[in-house]
């Protein structure tokens, strides 16, 4: 176990740090189409991944704040490192809150020690959005795992690889494996316009050995309301405020630097323009509210977390994860829209010139594009409205 005492600002100093090295490089990762890798290597590091481990574990005991803060960091100097990370925090919210003492040992122990978790969930086909085939069948003390995911986000810089499953019962589970175990096959195929850096290619899972240990049972969080899916959505939230911060400081960036202004506004600087000065204050104003409604979001979460965690009644953890899931809903339709808001609007700022292949500026408006396109906001805001108007609470196992 490291002997470094983490905290969450000290996890925070090191991510705005590498935040800061990553934007250097973003636009050249973007152009090759190749992740960051050796962004992953610093993170083992500096153990970013253990913001939100208890101090029991070796981890700094963040909140869920805390890790949307350190996302934003990244997610502004590169997202698709931040995205890779997701399935990264998601499980120890969900090891947290669904495995075994032993497995909460073990696993966030890696964890505390710099090791990352890749995800392995999306599978294509099927008659709905989320459905899984691949399946664990047991073989004597021990089981089989096999399938074909797509989608594998982060899987390519995991140490480990969680893979959603089904069992012979067809009971979700979730198995948790050293990613380089044999039969599993990673494909650096990810062909994506915007977050070409995910490492969200496939995985082949043939015959691969998985211990009893290994494995989580998942189906009682279908039908018992949790904080996890909404814990999973602000991380998403997160990565859209960051997408948004890098276009907002190329706007600005490029205003000061000597864009001409247009002879009929009357000024002799392009950074006096009435026009240049109302786009940048507009995406500023779309991207710095979209932070602060989902700081607020991440808050209601904790408490769901907290209540949960601390044993509550049924009755308060069912109130407090309810508006933990609105409030998160009300956050991702916001974060949506700034982020393609400042990735277009980027160009209004800069006109023609900002569109030259070198500067690599669009990739703010793709990244956006491809990011928020994982969770459709017109169910956000009819699960927002239908809450408002009529006390429903959103279903149970959506990530809202």
């Amino acid at each position: 176990m490291p002997t470094t005492s983490l905290t969450p600002p000290l996890l925070m100093a090191r991510a705005r740090e590498l935040g800061h090295e990553l934007a250097c490089q973003a636009a050249e990762h973007d152009r090759l189409a190749k992740a960051n890798m050796p962004a992953f290597e610093h993170i083992r590091r500096l153990r970013l991944g253990a913001m939100r481990v208890p101090r029991r574990y070796g981890g700094a005991n963040g909140e869920i704040g805390d890790v949307v803060a350190l996302m934003i960091a990244l997610a502004k100097g590169d997202p698709s490192v931040a995205q890779s990370l997701l399935p990264h925090f998601v499980f120890v919210e969900r090891t947290l809150l669904m495995a075994t003492p032993a497995q909460i040992t073990a696993y966030l122990d890696q964890v505390a020690q710099g090791k990352l978790v890749g995800g392995a969930s999306a599978e294509l086909g099927g008659a709905f959005r989320g459905e899984v085939r691949t399946l664990l069948s047991r073989h004597g003390d021990a089981y089989r795992l096999n399938g074909l995911k797509h989608y594998s986000t982060g899987a390519l810089m995991g140490d480990l690889l969680k893979v959603l499953a089904v069992d012979e019962q067809g009971e979700t589970v979730l198995a948790v494996v050293p990613a380089d175990r044999p039969g599993i096959i990673r494909h650096d195929d990810w062909q994506g316009m915007g977050q070409r850096g995910t490492l969200s290619g496939r995985t082949e899972l043939n015959d691969v050995l998985v211990d009893e240990a290994e494995v989580m049972r998942a189906q009682r969080w279908q039908t018992e309301r949790h904080h996890t899916g909404a814990a999973s959505q602000i991380l998403h939230c997160a990565i859209e405020v960051g997408i948004a911060m890098a276009a907002l400081d190329d706007a600005a960036a490029w205003a000061r630097g000597g864009v001409r202004p247009v002879k009929e506004s009357g000024v002799s600087r392009g950074r006096d323009d009435p026009y240049l000065l109302h786009y940048v204050g507009q995406i500023a104003a779309q991207t710095h509210g979209a932070h602060a409604l989902v700081l607020a979001a991440a808050a209601q979460i904790e408490l769901a977390a907290r209540a949960r965690f601390a044993g509550a009644g049924a009755q308060e953890i069912e109130r407090l994860a309810v508006e933990a899931s609105i409030a998160t809903a009300e956050a991702k339709v916001i974060a949506t829209e700034a982020a393609l808001f400042a990735g277009q609007t980027l160009f209004d700022v800069g006109g023609a010139s900002t569109t030259l292949r070198k500067h690599d500026f669009d990739r703010h408006w793709r990244n956006a594009r491809t990011h928020t396109t994982h969770d459709p906001v017109a169910y956000k805001y009819r699960a927002i409205g239908d809450y408002r108007l009529n006390h429903r609470a959103p279903p149970i196992g959506y990530g809202y």
